[in-house]
């Protein structure tokens, strides 16, 4: 149990150098990077400090199996991340799809314009 623990823990290090990173080279914008970091934080939190994360599995009914706790709340915050951030796609590819008609429309008006005059 100490060793899925330990690789929890290097997971998260991994995930948290891996964000501070793309911040840094401006692969991710801050304001998306932040859910990442506390996730990454949250891991490390929980897979380092053994009585939070026996208190969080028995509050969700688990008993003393915590690394299964520690795997099911990681797994569900990164499943509520990526619904998070399909609905952030879903908006930017809404907008795109907007902006490209107003830009078709108004190449339209100029062509027409320069006919004209």
């Amino acid at each position: 149990m100490d060793r899925l623990l330990n690789v929890t823990t290097a997971v998260s290090i991994v995930l948290l150098l891996m964000v501070l990173v793309s911040i840094r080279r401006a692969h991710i914008r801050v304001e998306y990077s932040m859910s990442w970091l506390f996730a990454a934080c949250g891991l490390l939190a929980l897979s380092r400090c053994r009585p939070a994360l026996n208190f969080v599995a028995s509050r969700i009914g688990l008993g003393a199996d915590s690394p299964l706790a520690l795997f099911l709340i990681g797994g569900s915050v990164f499943l509520i991340m990526f619904f998070r951030y399909s609905i952030i796609v879903s908006h930017l590819r809404d907008d795109n799809i907007a902006l490209a008609q107003r830009v078709a429309i108004l190449e339209f008006h100029i062509r027409n314009s320069g006919n004209h005059g």
